[in-house]
């Protein structure tokens, strides 16, 4: 079976000329000809051709190709083998890539001052934005809110990595706390409570106990937030929820 330029052009998604060009370079010489002189491509030459494409796809110019495909010492299942290895390690590269530019695009979209690697090295797979359209949506038109984007626009990588570093020792402690057996409405617990409205109030906006009891009914409602929290502790989110209550009436008695 044999393959007309034009034909094999289409299969390859390649121009007629490139064809030609390879023909006279010797990259790629059909093995036949028609009646009339035409170029005519058997399944061996479209097996080269391929190999052609995946070297060129892969950044090697011509003269190198040539030396690779007519290396004596190396069989074709080798060729395939190297451009395996080397696709599968750039589609990574592209991936990271492709990651980074939607962090980029986060950051962006939400003020923050941090360059996509320090986004991956400070907050890892934890991402700050991951619920910011939703976060708009809710709570777009509320002066909480404005204030949160005004502060978070100021921000570095230094700050989030003290907030990070913040919210993990605070995560530590309350677990130890459950750990010990003590209770939701004990001394201890609306402590870490306390903290961790203080916490929302040093770093995005000021949390009153109302807001606080709301975010608090929210952690137990939303299963996202609460696979955060127990994350760090199974039943934590249930437990911080009832130390946020305990110590909104403590405050407020």
């Amino acid at each position: 079976m044999s393959y007309s330029v034009g034909r094999v052009a289409d299969l390859a998604g390649v121009t007629v000329r490139t064809l030609h060009h390879y023909d006279e370079i010797g990259l790629l010489s059909p093995g036949g000809r028609s009646h009339a002189g035409h170029r005519r491509y058997d399944d061996g030459d479209l097996d080269r051709l391929q190999q052609i494409l995946f070297y060129r796809e892969l950044g090697f110019p011509l003269d190198q190709v040539a030396a690779l495909l007519d290396d004596p010492d190396v069989d074709p299942q080798e060729h395939l083998r190297r451009q395996h290895a080397l696709l599968t390690s750039r589609i990574a590269e592209l991936r990271k890539m492709a990651e980074a530019v939607e962090h980029a695009m986060e950051a962006r979209k939400m003020g923050i001052k941090l360059t996509p690697e320090e986004r991956f090295e400070v907050f890892g797979d934890q991402d700050p934005e991951q619920y910011a359209e939703e976060a708009q949506e809710r709570w777009g038109d509320t002066p909480e809110y404005a204030e949160s984007q005004r502060r978070v626009a100021r921000y570095g990588k230094d700050d989030w990595q003290r907030m990070q570093d913040e919210s993990a020792d605070w995560g530590r402690r309350y677990a130890t706390l459950m750990a010990d057996g003590g209770p939701a409405d004990g001394e201890s617990a609306m402590d870490l409570a306390e903290e961790h409205r203080r916490h929302i109030t040093t770093w995005f906006y000021e949390c009153t106990y109302e807001i606080h009891r709301c975010l608090g009914d929210m952690y137990v409602a939303d299963e996202r937030f609460t696979s955060f929290y127990d994350s760090i502790r199974p039943g934590l989110g249930q437990h911080l929820r009832d130390a946020i209550h305990a110590n909104a009436a403590r405050a407020a008695s």
